[in-house]
């Protein structure tokens, strides 16, 4: 006995604070760095600690939400969320503000991967692909709307009182959640740890795991070298670049929208394969684009093109794995991460030995594994019906 349309309403309100909480530290990394006095090696430091937080919440939101349901997993995240927010906007030393970074990582990926399950959890099968996109577009959404909303008050208000507002929303939907029943845990008698390994190791989860590997890396390198590509290769200065990438999100949460309004008839597999046409091409516009206008535009097909993958298989994630769903879906987000991070890394790598205009040809080696492994979850799935 739960309404469907609240908890959707709330997973969106909670998917929204960890997509302003995903753009926050970037957006005031020169106003951090001239509060705190540190140089570009110290603040580095300091963010690779959310991913590390978002880490940790993924990992750790999937078992307790199977055990005890998900109110307490939500309203904790919410809670350190806000207590993140809070304290970035008022830390008074470098050691509270590295905690509330890790705050708002963790509560971040556990929101992240909490909001998804439940809503994969109360969603019919016909309609769970289609609510899971509309659910991502809240993630949009934060993810936009905070650059934008400091930019507009920068000269009305100090940042400080900005983010302590967001503080302020996120104890509010925490509190949201004491009042709105959820599902059932599904494992209330106990956690079955003997489930875990052949949960590990099957191999449609693994499938699923591996996209998602290289689906989250791909947005990763899109997200953190798009502006510094841009520069290099079509001569376009900080706006210009800033704008491309806002370009990229604006149409990743367009066909999100529309995945999950227009085109929620449209089966999962003409989605994918039509997604990857769209990879390709946005990434040859790029390649060969003569302007900033035409590779802003490949930019933009970009952003159409990587919009399914995370919604399409976390539906296939929440339709196999019923049991243990949340536990399934903090293995295929850690895979994310993991992805992520690593190719980040080898990306940063590749762009200090061979320059940045590589990164369409490190995106291209990631298409190839991302089509492979469609091709192959598409196999598996017919062997499963």
């Amino acid at each position: 006995m739960y309404h469907k349309k609240l908890i959707f309403a709330t997973s969106c309100l909670g998917l929204l604070l960890f997509g302003i909480g995903a753009l926050t530290l970037g957006s005031l990394a020169p106003e951090l760095k001239t509060k705190y006095g540190m140089d570009d090696l110290a603040a580095g430091a300091l963010f690779s600690i959310f991913p590390i937080g978002i880490l940790a919440g993924s990992l750790v939101f999937g078992p307790v939400s199977d055990r005890y349901g998900y109110r307490f997993v939500l309203l904790g995240s919410a809670m350190f969320l806000a207590a993140g927010f809070a304290g970035l906007a008022y830390a008074t030393g470098m050691s509270w503000l590295t905690i509330s970074i890790l705050l708002i990582g963790a509560g971040g990926g556990a929101i992240n991967g909490a909001t998804t399950a439940v809503v994969s959890d109360t969603s019919d099968p016909e309609e769970r692909g289609a609510r899971l996109s509309l659910l991502s577009v809240s993630f949009g959404v934060g993810a936009l709307g905070m650059p934008l909303l400091l930019g507009a008050l920068q000269h009305l208000l100090a940042y400080e009182t900005v983010v302590f507002a967001v503080s302020g929303l996120a104890f509010l939907t925490g509190l949201t959640y004491l009042f709105i029943r959820f599902p059932e845990p599904k494992q209330a008698q106990g956690f079955p740890i003997s489930k875990v390994p052949g949960l590990i190791k099957d191999p449609l989860l693994l499938l699923i795991g591996g996209f998602l590997f290289f689906q989250s890396a791909f947005e990763a390198i899109i997200n953190n070298w798009t502006t510094t590509y841009l520069g290099a290769r079509v001569a376009a200065n900080e706006r210009q670049a800033l704008m491309g990438l806002s370009i990229y999100v604006l149409g990743m949460t367009l066909m999100r929208l529309a995945t999950g309004s227009v085109l929620r008839k449209v089966s999962p597999k003409v989605i994918l394969h039509v997604s990857l046409g769209m990879i390709i091409a946005g990434l040859l516009i790029m390649q060969f684009a003569p302007s900033l206008a035409v590779s802003v535009s490949g930019l933009f097909v970009l952003g159409l093109g990587l919009a399914g993958g995370f919604p399409i298989m976390f539906g296939f994630v929440g339709g196999r794995f019923t049991e243990l769903s949340g536990t399934a879906f903090s293995l295929v987000i850690v895979a994310a991460l993991i992805g992520n991070m690593l190719i980040n890394y080898l990306m940063g790598a590749i762009a200090q030995s061979a320059g940045v205009v590589y990164l369409t040809w490190v995106a291209a080696a990631e298409w190839v594994a991302m089509a492979l492994l469609v091709w192959a979850i598409g196999r598996r799935l017919e062997k499963t019906v």
